[in-house]
């Protein structure tokens, strides 16, 4: 578990200026300031690496790529739909990324590794499904609203999507975990 909310760090951090944009939006329901002070946060986090001589991660970087094109080009158009659309390509990266078998047992504990880490790797596969699903429900929804209503929805739909899914994942390997413990246990008392 340590494991898995260290890496999440490093994913919040890397995703920071997305989430700087999305609490302004819904703060001052101003778009054009919302992307500046979202890119010029995105700048500041690299800045601040370079200035510690800390490497700069990939996704940071891509995460900066993506805040500055999508913010210039909704700027300069006038239309938040570019910067509303980023997050489904951040789904998608982190999808395809979640389609590579066994991903998930690195954040396993070791006795879930000894006895379901095959429903670590099928779990591993509905998260890149829910990564994926979340994609067309983010250009869907960016498309049909507003940038207000887009960005309640999407801050409340990915947090409830990603927990539930976190709290199903959890339940399932715990009861399939006792079960085959158990039958693992019963040859031996008979």
């Amino acid at each position: 578990m340590k494991n898995l909310f260290h890496a999440a760090s490093f994913l919040l951090l890397d995703l920071a200026s997305t989430f700087v944009f999305l609490v302004l939006i819904l703060l001052t329901k101003n778009v054009p300031l919302s992307i500046v002070l979202g890119m010029v946060f995105g700048v500041a986090q690299i800045g601040w690496e370079f200035a510690r001589k800390k490497p700069v991660g990939v996704m940071q970087w891509m995460s900066l790529f993506l805040v500055i094109t999508f913010g210039t080009i909704s700027l300069v158009t006038n239309d938040p739909r570019f910067v509303m659309i980023k997050p489904s390509l951040i789904y998608v990266i982190v999808g395809v990324v979640m389609l590579k078998p066994g991903w998930m047992n690195r954040y396993l504990p070791e006795a879930a590794m000894e006895v379901v880490p095959d429903i670590g790797v099928i779990f591993g596969f509905v998260w890149a499904g829910l990564m994926f699903a979340s994609a067309a429900l983010n250009i869907f929804v960016a498309l049909k609203f507003n940038v207000v209503t887009w960005a309640s929805f999407m801050a409340a739909y990915g947090t409830v999507s990603k927990l539930g899914l976190f709290l199903i994942q959890y339940a399932t390997m715990r009861f399939i975990a006792v079960r085959r413990r158990r039958a693992q246990m019963t040859p031996a008392l008979a």
